[in-house]
């Protein structure tokens, strides 16, 4: 499933009410001037006095999304591409990292009322999150279109689902893919709607659909770790998943976007992403607000 979008309005609808509250401080200055400010200091430098005087980097996300966050098999230790990021990114700031699991739409309004300093939870940078967080870009993904090992009904693409029966998750970005490829079909597409993605595979399972559209480095996660899936080339509406940052804390978002900067230049972040096989969905630098922080 494509969790990581259906819950904006409703989380910046909760953020809004919380952000009238206490809450941390503010520099008030933008990422390209937050940019400008830390030219010769290194992530470490720029961590603000009070995280810097607690030592330890809170992190949330939401577990269930392999690769990207997921429990070691058989325990309640987090793993995946995020809590190796998130934990990285401390080390990064010369801190000790914690995370909590936490429901995806409880995540933002967390940081509002600093619960937590970041989330890592392939969360999509839309503008109308930006409303209550900034982002620092770490990773682009697309929907990718799955069918049954074998392809027995020769599904070539996402065009070729025109008249077919398909089951994507409720409230996705994927489902949101689906009606628009729906709109352009002669023959529309049946669309099923499912609570996740899991779920959605069940009914290709059965054969009640022919195809569903899921996130694709989590496609491909779900078709190597079952081997009773396919995933076709190629990705649909792709674009930037965010570690999320409360908008008041600039100070915090430049120390993190800075933290990514170094990991990239010393190979650091390409390295997590080879470990769970998804080095094709890396951005090219630091980026914030899905644009460059130079």
């Amino acid at each position: 499933m494509t969790k990581r979008l259906y819950t904006a309005a409703a989380a910046v609808l909760i953020v809004t009410a919380l952000a009238g509250g206490c809450g941390r401080s503010s520099s008030g200055t933008d990422a390209a001037q937050g940019a400008a400010a830390a030219t010769g200091k290194t992530a470490q430098d720029l961590v603000p006095a009070d995280v810097r005087e607690r030592g330890v980097l809170r992190l949330a996300t939401a577990e269930g999304y392999p690769p990207m966050e997921m429990y070691k098999k058989g325990t309640q230790e987090l793993t995946g591409v995020d809590p190796d990021l998130g934990a990285a990114i401390a080390a990064k700031l010369g801190l000790k990292s914690t995370i909590t699991n936490a429901a995806f739409d409880g995540l933002i309004p967390g940081l509002q009322s600093d619960r937590w300093d970041l989330v890592l939870s392939s969360m999509s940078d839309t503008e109308e999150r930006r409303a209550a967080v900034d982002f620092v870009d770490y990773f682009s993904a697309g929907g990718a279109v799955m069918v049954k090992k074998g392809n027995p009904e020769g599904v070539k693409d996402l065009a070729d689902l025109c008249g077919r029966t398909v089951v994507l998750a409720k409230g996705s970005s994927n489902l949101a893919i689906g009606e628009k490829q729906s709109d352009k079909c002669d023959k529309k597409l049946t669309i099923m709607q499912s609570e996740d993605a899991p779920t959605g595979l069940l009914s290709i399972d059965s054969g009640r659909a022919v195809a569903t559209i899921v996130d694709s480095p989590v496609a491909a996660m779900y078709a190597e770790q079952t081997g009773k899936y396919e995933v076709l080339p190629g990705q649909y509406d792709a674009g930037p998943w965010g570690i999320a940052v409360d908008r008041r804390d600039t100070a915090l978002r430049d120390a993190v976007a800075k933290a990514m900067q170094e990991l990239i230049a010393d190979g650091g972040y390409k390295k997590i992403l080879d470990k769970y096989g998804v080095a094709a969905n890396a951005v090219p630098e630091a980026m914030v607000n899905t644009k460059p922080w130079k």
